[in-house]
């Protein structure tokens, strides 16, 4: 008799921990192990939130949006009050490219807590994305009550002033994401973009030389640079920043004619000529490379 009840008790016991084993592989495990680990916990238990939660998690890990979504509805539908449906859903929607929704979904999520910075430096990213600059500017400032360390909420603030034309208090907000976290290239990079529109060359070159410190391969950072020596005539300091470019990303055609600039600059023609060739080769339709050409043959 105590061998059978052994064996009833087994069989109860075992779909039990299967749920058991299938819900904490549902949240631990990535990708499709995840995957297959929650439709397992919802086939036993579909009334459970957090299995469709994990489940969207992981289908955004993966960049597959339009799973994920609607596994995050599903989850706000079961639990209506919890704001990292909406986050994560607003992030997937924000991926996808719809800001509208996405604003909408962080706009829940601050409803639900107003006191988490997170959704507010989203919704300012999604605003930022549709340029909306005043009011990413507003929601940058909000993370910033709320997280007063929160570097890349300057960082982007520091972006949003910049694109209105506010290049000092760019400034600002990018110094003050540099004294939080020295080692962050991104406000290096940017500051020395407001210098350079500021026209403060050397103050640009200076930033762009510490962002390229810290990502030498940053070709973008590289070309900045190399335009801020244009500027100040240093031609040959200019070639050699775009030569860099050159090298990481040989299928710009508009690094070619910048160093095209460079050589006419120094009157090296022929070097011009060459990389306005190279440009048109790689954009048929540049006009600023076929009349540079053009200017370099009739100076030779």
């Amino acid at each position: 008799m105590c061998k059978v009840i052994l064996f009833v008790a087994l069989v109860l016991m075992s779909p039990m921990l299967a749920l058991a084993d299938a819900m904490d592989d549902c949240a631990t495990s990535k990708g499709d192990a995840a995957i297959a680990a929650c439709d397992q916990a919802i086939l036993q238990n579909p009334r459970e939130p957090s299995f469709y939660f994990f489940r969207a998690n992981a289908y955004f890990s993966k960049r597959d949006y339009p799973l994920a979504i609607p596994d995050y509805t599903k989850a706000m539908d079961l639990d209506p009050t919890n704001r990292s449906n909406y986050l994560n859903r607003g992030n997937a929607y924000t991926n996808m490219g719809d800001q509208d929704r996405a604003i909408a979904d962080y706009t829940k999520a601050i409803e639900l807590d107003p006191t988490s910075s997170d959704p507010y430096f989203n919704r300012g990213n999604a605003y930022a994305r549709k340029g909306e600059h005043d009011s990413a500017i507003a929601d940058y400032t909000k993370t910033l009550e709320l997280d007063p360390q929160h570097v890349q909420a300057y960082n982007n603030r520091g972006n949003r002033y910049g694109l209105k034309g506010d290049h000092d208090q760019a400034i600002t907000d990018y110094t003050k994401a540099i004294e939080l976290d020295p080692n962050f290239a991104d406000p290096y990079q940017h500051r020395g973009n407001a210098f350079s529109d500021k026209g403060d060359h050397d103050r640009a070159i200076a930033d762009y030389t510490k962002a390229l410190q810290l990502e030498p391969q940053n070709a973008r950072v590289h070309n900045s640079r190399g335009n801020a020596h244009m500027r100040k005539g240093a031609h040959d300091a200019a070639i050699a920043d775009y030569t860099k470019v050159i090298e990481f990303d040989p299928k710009s055609a508009r690094v070619y004619t910048n160093r095209a600039d460079a050589y006419g600059a120094k009157d090296d023609h022929d070097q011009a000529i060459a990389d306005n060739t190279k440009a048109i080769e790689l954009d048929p339709k540049s006009v600023d490379a076929y009349d540079n050409r053009g200017t370099s043959y009739r100076a030779k």
